[in-house]
Protein backbone atom coordinates (compact mmCIF):
# COMPACT_ATOMS: atom_id res chain seq x y z
CA UNK A 1 0.00 0.00 0.00
CA UNK A 2 1.38 3.36 -0.96
CA UNK A 3 1.09 6.09 1.64
CA UNK A 4 1.13 9.67 0.46
CA UNK A 5 3.69 12.17 1.67
CA UNK A 6 3.26 15.70 3.02
CA UNK A 7 5.60 16.10 5.97
CA UNK A 8 8.81 13.99 5.98
CA UNK A 9 10.62 12.00 8.62
CA UNK A 10 7.93 10.53 10.85
CA UNK A 11 8.05 7.10 12.43
CA UNK A 12 6.14 6.44 15.67
CA UNK A 13 5.19 6.45 19.44
CA UNK A 14 3.34 6.95 22.60
CA UNK A 15 2.74 9.44 25.24
CA UNK A 16 0.39 8.82 28.02
CA UNK A 17 -0.78 11.99 29.69
CA UNK A 18 -3.80 13.80 30.99
CA UNK A 19 -6.56 13.30 33.51
CA UNK A 20 -9.41 11.14 34.61
CA UNK A 21 -12.01 8.80 33.25
CA UNK A 22 -14.78 10.22 31.12
CA UNK A 23 -17.60 8.93 28.96
CA UNK A 24 -19.29 10.51 26.00
CA UNK A 25 -22.51 8.59 26.63
CA UNK A 26 -23.94 6.82 29.62
CA UNK A 27 -27.28 5.24 28.80
CA UNK A 28 -27.68 1.49 29.26
CA UNK A 29 -27.69 0.59 25.56
CA UNK A 30 -24.49 2.51 24.92
CA UNK A 31 -22.68 1.31 28.01
CA UNK A 32 -23.28 -2.29 27.04
CA UNK A 33 -21.59 -2.00 23.66
CA UNK A 34 -22.51 -3.98 20.54
CA UNK A 35 -26.00 -4.02 19.11
CA UNK A 36 -28.61 -1.89 20.87
CA UNK A 37 -32.35 -1.64 20.34
CA UNK A 38 -33.89 -2.05 16.89
CA UNK A 39 -30.63 -3.10 15.27
CA UNK A 40 -28.64 -0.07 16.43
CA UNK A 41 -24.88 -0.47 16.76
CA UNK A 42 -22.75 0.97 19.54
CA UNK A 43 -19.06 1.64 19.01
CA UNK A 44 -17.24 1.66 22.34
CA UNK A 45 -14.01 3.68 22.21
CA UNK A 46 -11.32 3.39 24.89
CA UNK A 47 -8.72 6.09 24.26
CA UNK A 48 -5.81 7.81 25.98
CA UNK A 49 -5.65 11.42 24.80
CA UNK A 50 -7.30 13.57 27.43
CA UNK A 51 -6.32 16.90 25.84
CA UNK A 52 -8.97 16.64 23.16
CA UNK A 53 -11.54 14.65 25.15
CA UNK A 54 -14.27 17.31 25.17
CA UNK A 55 -13.83 18.21 21.50
CA UNK A 56 -13.76 14.52 20.55
CA UNK A 57 -16.98 13.86 22.42
CA UNK A 58 -18.63 16.84 20.72
CA UNK A 59 -17.61 15.53 17.31
CA UNK A 60 -18.85 12.03 18.20
CA UNK A 61 -22.22 13.53 19.12
CA UNK A 62 -22.32 15.25 15.73
CA UNK A 63 -21.54 11.93 14.07
CA UNK A 64 -24.42 10.27 15.91
CA UNK A 65 -26.79 12.98 14.73
CA UNK A 66 -25.74 12.43 11.12
CA UNK A 67 -25.67 8.62 11.27
CA UNK A 68 -28.96 7.20 12.47
CA UNK A 69 -28.63 3.99 14.47
CA UNK A 70 -24.97 4.49 15.39
CA UNK A 71 -24.02 5.24 18.99
CA UNK A 72 -20.51 6.30 19.98
CA UNK A 73 -19.47 5.65 23.58
CA UNK A 74 -16.12 7.18 24.57
CA UNK A 75 -14.02 6.44 27.65
CA UNK A 76 -10.84 8.46 28.12
CA UNK A 77 -8.08 7.30 30.45
CA UNK A 78 -5.35 9.67 31.62
CA UNK A 79 -4.33 11.55 34.73
CA UNK A 80 -1.01 9.78 35.10
CA UNK A 81 -2.67 6.38 34.79
CA UNK A 82 -0.93 3.72 32.75
CA UNK A 83 -3.11 3.42 29.66
CA UNK A 84 -1.55 0.08 28.72
CA UNK A 85 -2.43 -1.42 32.11
CA UNK A 86 -5.91 0.11 31.97
CA UNK A 87 -6.46 -1.36 28.52
CA UNK A 88 -5.46 -4.83 29.69
CA UNK A 89 -7.89 -4.53 32.59
CA UNK A 90 -10.62 -3.38 30.22
CA UNK A 91 -10.18 -6.45 28.02
CA UNK A 92 -9.89 -8.74 31.05
CA UNK A 93 -13.22 -7.45 32.33
CA UNK A 94 -14.95 -8.91 29.28
CA UNK A 95 -16.23 -5.48 28.22
CA UNK A 96 -13.93 -5.14 25.23
CA UNK A 97 -13.98 -1.84 23.29
CA UNK A 98 -14.48 -1.76 19.54
CA UNK A 99 -11.82 0.94 19.10
CA UNK A 100 -8.75 1.28 21.28
CA UNK A 101 -5.17 2.56 21.10
CA UNK A 102 -1.87 0.86 20.33
CA UNK A 103 1.61 2.22 19.94
CA UNK A 104 4.28 0.86 17.62
CA UNK A 105 5.53 -2.64 16.82
CA UNK A 106 5.70 -3.85 20.42
CA UNK A 107 2.01 -3.10 20.98
CA UNK A 108 1.17 -4.69 17.64
CA UNK A 109 2.94 -7.86 18.78
CA UNK A 110 1.21 -7.79 22.16
CA UNK A 111 -2.29 -7.25 20.74
CA UNK A 112 -1.94 -9.05 17.42
CA UNK A 113 -4.86 -11.44 17.85
CA UNK A 114 -7.19 -8.52 18.62
CA UNK A 115 -6.27 -6.23 15.72
CA UNK A 116 -8.50 -5.93 12.65
CA UNK A 117 -6.92 -5.30 9.26
CA UNK A 118 -7.50 -1.63 8.36
CA UNK A 119 -5.78 -1.73 4.97
CA UNK A 120 -9.07 -1.18 3.14
CA UNK A 121 -9.95 2.04 4.97
CA UNK A 122 -9.85 5.46 3.33
CA UNK A 123 -7.77 6.72 6.26
CA UNK A 124 -5.06 4.09 5.73
CA UNK A 125 -4.79 5.05 2.07
CA UNK A 126 -4.45 8.74 3.01
CA UNK A 127 -1.85 8.24 5.75
CA UNK A 128 1.40 10.16 5.28
CA UNK A 129 4.56 8.38 4.26
CA UNK A 130 6.27 6.69 7.18
CA UNK A 131 3.38 6.96 9.64
CA UNK A 132 2.25 3.34 9.22
CA UNK A 133 5.60 1.57 9.44
CA UNK A 134 5.29 0.70 13.12
CA UNK A 135 1.79 -0.77 12.77
CA UNK A 136 2.13 -2.71 9.52
CA UNK A 137 2.70 -6.46 9.72
CA UNK A 138 2.54 -8.99 6.89
CA UNK A 139 1.33 -6.19 4.57
CA UNK A 140 -1.64 -5.52 6.85
CA UNK A 141 -2.25 -2.08 8.34
CA UNK A 142 -3.25 -2.68 11.96
CA UNK A 143 -3.52 0.89 13.21
CA UNK A 144 -4.42 4.39 12.02
CA UNK A 145 -2.38 7.37 13.29
CA UNK A 146 -3.95 9.91 15.61
CA UNK A 147 -1.87 12.82 14.41
CA UNK A 148 1.71 14.00 14.42
CA UNK A 149 3.31 15.54 17.47
CA UNK A 150 6.66 16.90 18.44
CA UNK A 151 8.34 17.65 21.72
CA UNK A 152 11.35 19.44 23.08
CA UNK A 153 11.91 22.25 25.53
CA UNK A 154 8.86 24.51 25.66
CA UNK A 155 9.95 27.99 26.74
CA UNK A 156 8.34 31.25 27.80
CA UNK A 157 9.13 33.85 25.14
CA UNK A 158 8.48 36.83 27.43
CA UNK A 159 10.87 35.53 30.08
CA UNK A 160 13.58 34.90 27.48
CA UNK A 161 13.15 38.40 26.06
CA UNK A 162 13.38 40.00 29.50
CA UNK A 163 16.54 37.99 30.18
CA UNK A 164 18.08 39.09 26.87
CA UNK A 165 18.26 35.56 25.47
CA UNK A 166 17.77 34.91 21.76
CA UNK A 167 16.11 31.47 21.48
CA UNK A 168 17.26 31.16 17.86
CA UNK A 169 20.84 30.95 19.13
CA UNK A 170 20.14 27.86 21.25
CA UNK A 171 21.14 25.09 18.87
CA UNK A 172 23.67 23.24 21.04
CA UNK A 173 23.99 21.92 24.57
CA UNK A 174 26.54 24.61 25.43
CA UNK A 175 24.16 27.36 24.28
CA UNK A 176 21.32 25.79 26.27
CA UNK A 177 23.47 25.50 29.38
CA UNK A 178 24.56 29.16 29.09
CA UNK A 179 20.95 30.30 28.69
CA UNK A 180 19.86 28.28 31.72
CA UNK A 181 22.61 29.80 33.86
CA UNK A 182 21.61 33.29 32.73
CA UNK A 183 17.97 32.63 33.62
CA UNK A 184 18.97 31.21 36.99
CA UNK A 185 21.04 34.29 37.80
CA UNK A 186 18.02 36.51 37.10
CA UNK A 187 15.31 34.39 38.71
CA UNK A 188 14.17 37.03 41.16
CA UNK A 189 13.73 39.82 38.62
CA UNK A 190 12.08 37.42 36.17
CA UNK A 191 9.61 36.15 38.76
CA UNK A 192 10.87 32.56 38.49
CA UNK A 193 11.01 29.99 41.26
CA UNK A 194 13.11 27.76 39.00
CA UNK A 195 14.36 27.66 35.41
CA UNK A 196 13.04 24.14 34.71
CA UNK A 197 10.19 22.04 36.04
CA UNK A 198 11.30 18.42 35.60
CA UNK A 199 8.39 16.02 36.30
CA UNK A 200 10.44 12.97 37.25
CA UNK A 201 7.29 11.50 38.81
CA UNK A 202 5.99 11.05 35.25
CA UNK A 203 8.11 8.18 33.97
CA UNK A 204 6.76 8.65 30.44
CA UNK A 205 8.43 12.08 30.33
CA UNK A 206 11.82 10.73 31.37
CA UNK A 207 11.84 7.01 30.57
CA UNK A 208 10.11 7.36 27.22
CA UNK A 209 10.39 10.86 25.76
CA UNK A 210 13.71 12.06 27.15
CA UNK A 211 15.44 8.72 26.68
CA UNK A 212 14.19 8.52 23.10
CA UNK A 213 16.18 11.60 22.15
CA UNK A 214 19.41 9.84 23.10
CA UNK A 215 18.55 6.25 22.19
CA UNK A 216 17.01 6.92 18.76
CA UNK A 217 20.48 7.57 17.23
CA UNK A 218 21.65 4.22 18.59
CA UNK A 219 18.91 2.53 16.55
CA UNK A 220 19.55 4.64 13.42
CA UNK A 221 16.28 6.53 13.95
CA UNK A 222 14.23 3.42 13.22
CA UNK A 223 11.52 2.03 15.50
CA UNK A 224 11.79 -1.44 13.96
CA UNK A 225 15.52 -1.54 14.76
CA UNK A 226 14.70 -0.73 18.38
CA UNK A 227 12.01 -3.40 18.44
CA UNK A 228 14.34 -6.06 17.05
CA UNK A 229 17.42 -5.12 19.10
CA UNK A 230 18.51 -7.58 21.78
CA UNK A 231 20.45 -4.91 23.63
CA UNK A 232 20.73 -1.22 24.39
CA UNK A 233 24.19 0.22 25.04
CA UNK A 234 23.44 3.88 25.86
CA UNK A 235 25.87 4.94 23.15
CA UNK A 236 24.96 8.59 23.80
CA UNK A 237 24.58 8.11 27.53
CA UNK A 238 26.95 10.95 28.43
CA UNK A 239 24.85 13.41 26.44
CA UNK A 240 21.72 11.97 28.07
CA UNK A 241 23.19 12.47 31.55
CA UNK A 242 24.16 16.07 30.83
CA UNK A 243 20.66 17.09 29.77
CA UNK A 244 19.01 15.23 32.65
CA UNK A 245 21.46 16.73 35.16
CA UNK A 246 20.86 20.22 33.78
CA UNK A 247 17.10 19.89 34.15
CA UNK A 248 17.32 18.36 37.61
CA UNK A 249 19.83 20.89 38.97
CA UNK A 250 17.82 23.93 37.91
CA UNK A 251 14.35 22.53 38.57
CA UNK A 252 11.74 22.99 41.25
CA UNK A 253 12.43 20.29 43.86
CA UNK A 254 11.98 17.47 44.60
CA UNK A 255 11.67 16.47 40.97
CA UNK A 256 10.65 12.91 41.83
CA UNK A 257 7.41 14.33 43.31
CA UNK A 258 6.74 16.76 40.47
CA UNK A 259 3.93 15.63 38.14
CA UNK A 260 2.48 16.86 34.84
CA UNK A 261 -0.17 19.10 36.42
CA UNK A 262 2.32 20.91 38.62
CA UNK A 263 4.87 21.17 35.81
CA UNK A 264 2.55 22.56 33.15
CA UNK A 265 -0.24 24.28 35.05
CA UNK A 266 1.16 25.37 38.41
CA UNK A 267 4.68 26.33 37.37
CA UNK A 268 5.04 26.98 33.64
CA UNK A 269 1.62 28.45 32.86
CA UNK A 270 1.89 30.86 35.78
CA UNK A 271 5.37 32.07 34.80
CA UNK A 272 7.18 30.44 37.72
CA UNK A 273 9.24 28.14 35.46
CA UNK A 274 10.80 29.26 32.18
CA UNK A 275 11.36 25.91 30.43
CA UNK A 276 9.63 22.53 30.47
CA UNK A 277 10.23 19.34 28.53
CA UNK A 278 6.91 18.73 26.76
CA UNK A 279 5.26 18.84 23.34
CA UNK A 280 2.53 20.64 21.45
CA UNK A 281 -0.14 18.71 23.36
CA UNK A 282 0.32 21.09 26.32
CA UNK A 283 -1.23 24.01 24.44
CA UNK A 284 -4.70 23.32 25.78
CA UNK A 285 -3.50 23.03 29.36
CA UNK A 286 -1.58 26.30 29.10
CA UNK A 287 -4.56 28.05 27.50
CA UNK A 288 -6.73 26.93 30.40
CA UNK A 289 -4.49 28.96 32.72
CA UNK A 290 -3.28 31.79 30.46
CA UNK A 291 -4.77 31.99 26.99
CA UNK A 292 -2.48 34.84 25.93
CA UNK A 293 0.62 32.85 26.89
CA UNK A 294 -0.64 29.85 24.91
CA UNK A 295 -1.49 31.88 21.81
CA UNK A 296 1.63 34.02 21.50
CA UNK A 297 4.05 33.50 24.37
CA UNK A 298 5.48 29.99 23.93
CA UNK A 299 8.05 28.42 21.63
CA UNK A 300 9.97 25.18 21.36
CA UNK A 301 13.71 24.46 21.53
CA UNK A 302 15.64 21.29 20.63
CA UNK A 303 16.78 18.80 23.26
CA UNK A 304 20.44 18.67 22.14
CA UNK A 305 22.25 15.36 21.67
CA UNK A 306 25.83 16.55 22.08
CA UNK A 307 28.05 14.98 19.44
CA UNK A 308 25.14 13.91 17.26
CA UNK A 309 22.24 16.28 16.51
CA UNK A 310 21.87 19.35 18.64
CA UNK A 311 19.32 21.30 16.60
CA UNK A 312 16.48 18.82 16.08
CA UNK A 313 13.30 17.75 17.85
CA UNK A 314 11.56 14.35 17.97
CA UNK A 315 8.46 14.25 15.76
CA UNK A 316 6.19 11.27 15.37
CA UNK A 317 2.83 9.62 15.85
CA UNK A 318 1.77 9.54 19.52
CA UNK A 319 -0.63 6.61 19.23
CA UNK A 320 -2.74 4.67 16.76
CA UNK A 321 -6.41 3.78 16.56
CA UNK A 322 -6.98 0.02 16.48
CA UNK A 323 -10.20 -1.86 15.78
CA UNK A 324 -11.01 -4.96 17.81
CA UNK A 325 -11.13 -7.96 15.51
CA UNK A 326 -13.08 -9.89 18.18
CA UNK A 327 -16.15 -7.72 17.64
CA UNK A 328 -18.89 -8.83 15.27
CA UNK A 329 -18.84 -7.80 11.63
CA UNK A 330 -21.33 -4.98 12.10
CA UNK A 331 -19.35 -3.36 14.90
CA UNK A 332 -16.05 -3.69 13.03
CA UNK A 333 -17.61 -2.06 9.95
CA UNK A 334 -19.11 0.75 12.04
CA UNK A 335 -15.76 1.36 13.76
CA UNK A 336 -13.94 1.61 10.43
CA UNK A 337 -16.58 3.95 9.02
CA UNK A 338 -16.28 6.25 12.03
CA UNK A 339 -12.48 6.46 11.76
CA UNK A 340 -12.71 7.11 8.02
CA UNK A 341 -15.22 9.90 8.64
CA UNK A 342 -13.03 11.34 11.40
CA UNK A 343 -10.01 11.81 9.13
CA UNK A 344 -11.36 12.05 5.57
CA UNK A 345 -14.72 13.87 5.76
CA UNK A 346 -14.72 17.65 5.51
CA UNK A 347 -16.37 17.97 8.92
CA UNK A 348 -13.86 15.61 10.48
CA UNK A 349 -10.87 17.30 8.86
CA UNK A 350 -12.04 20.71 10.08
CA UNK A 351 -12.30 19.38 13.64
CA UNK A 352 -8.88 17.71 13.44
CA UNK A 353 -7.14 21.00 12.67
CA UNK A 354 -9.37 23.66 14.23
CA UNK A 355 -10.88 21.93 17.28
CA UNK A 356 -8.39 19.20 18.14
CA UNK A 357 -5.49 21.45 17.03
CA UNK A 358 -3.70 18.41 15.62
CA UNK A 359 -0.85 18.33 13.13
CA UNK A 360 -2.49 16.02 10.57
CA UNK A 361 -0.95 12.64 9.80
CA UNK A 362 -2.98 12.36 6.59
CA UNK A 363 -3.04 13.79 3.10
CA UNK A 364 -5.79 16.19 2.05
CA UNK A 365 -5.32 18.84 4.74
CA UNK A 366 -4.43 22.51 4.41
CA UNK A 367 -1.37 22.87 6.66
CA UNK A 368 -1.81 26.64 6.47
CA UNK A 369 -4.81 26.27 8.78
CA UNK A 370 -2.69 24.99 11.66
CA UNK A 371 -3.37 27.61 14.33
CA UNK A 372 -1.51 26.39 17.39
CA UNK A 373 1.89 28.17 17.60
CA UNK A 374 3.74 25.12 18.93
CA UNK A 375 2.26 22.93 16.20
CA UNK A 376 3.37 25.48 13.61
CA UNK A 377 6.94 25.43 14.90
CA UNK A 378 7.01 21.64 14.92
CA UNK A 379 5.67 21.57 11.38
CA UNK A 380 8.49 23.93 10.36
CA UNK A 381 11.12 21.72 12.01
CA UNK A 382 9.73 18.89 9.91
CA UNK A 383 9.83 20.94 6.74
CA UNK A 384 13.46 21.81 7.50
CA UNK A 385 14.35 18.17 8.10
CA UNK A 386 15.41 18.86 11.68
CA UNK A 387 13.71 15.89 13.30
CA UNK A 388 14.51 12.84 15.38
CA UNK A 389 12.43 9.67 15.14
CA UNK A 390 10.15 8.35 17.86
CA UNK A 391 11.74 4.94 18.43
CA UNK A 392 10.59 4.41 22.00
CA UNK A 393 7.54 2.50 20.81
CA UNK A 394 10.03 -0.20 19.90
CA UNK A 395 11.22 -0.52 23.50
CA UNK A 396 10.42 -3.81 25.29
CA UNK A 397 6.98 -3.75 26.90
CA UNK A 398 7.09 -1.66 30.08
CA UNK A 399 10.85 -1.04 29.91
CA UNK A 400 10.76 2.71 29.34
CA UNK A 401 8.49 3.56 32.25
CA UNK A 402 8.75 0.64 34.68
CA UNK A 403 12.50 0.12 34.39
CA UNK A 404 14.35 3.12 32.96
CA UNK A 405 11.88 5.72 34.25
CA UNK A 406 12.00 4.26 37.75
CA UNK A 407 15.80 4.12 37.62
CA UNK A 408 15.87 7.79 36.62
CA UNK A 409 13.77 8.55 39.70
CA UNK A 410 16.37 6.76 41.82
CA UNK A 411 19.18 8.63 40.07
CA UNK A 412 17.75 12.13 40.54
CA UNK A 413 17.02 11.23 44.17
CA UNK A 414 20.64 10.23 44.75
CA UNK A 415 19.76 6.56 45.33
CA UNK A 416 21.54 5.27 42.21
CA UNK A 417 24.64 6.32 40.27
CA UNK A 418 24.51 6.94 36.55
CA UNK A 419 26.71 3.92 35.89
CA UNK A 420 24.31 1.78 37.92
CA UNK A 421 21.38 3.20 35.99
CA UNK A 422 22.97 2.27 32.67
CA UNK A 423 23.97 -1.19 33.88
CA UNK A 424 20.60 -2.09 35.40
CA UNK A 425 18.54 -0.60 32.57
CA UNK A 426 20.64 -2.38 29.94
CA UNK A 427 20.25 -5.68 31.77
CA UNK A 428 16.47 -5.21 32.00
CA UNK A 429 16.32 -4.64 28.23
CA UNK A 430 18.41 -7.76 27.50
CA UNK A 431 16.32 -9.85 29.92
CA UNK A 432 13.10 -8.69 28.25
CA UNK A 433 14.41 -9.70 24.83
CA UNK A 434 15.60 -13.19 25.75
Amino acid sequence: MKAKKLVPAFLSFGLLIGGGLAGCSSNDDKASGGKGKDGEVTVDIFQFKVEFKDQFEDLAAAYEEAHDGVNINITTVGGGEDYGAALKSKFASGNEPAIYNVGGPQDVEDWLDKLADLSDTKAAKAALNGTLEGVTKDDKVLGLPYNQEGYGFIYNKNVFEKAGIDPASITSFKALEDAVKTLDSKKKELGLTSVFALPAKETWVTGLHLSNVFLAPEFDQNVINAFESKEVTFKHGDAFKKVLDLQNKYSDQPTVSLDYAKQVEELFSTGKAAIIQQGNWVSGSIAGIDEELASSGVGILPIPVEGYKEDSIPVGVPMYWAVNSNKDEKEVAAAKEFLDWLYTSEEGKTAVIEDFKFIPAYDGYDAGKISDPLAKEIYQYSQDGKTLAWTFMGYPTGWGQEKLGVNIQKYVSGEMSWDELVKESSKAWADARK
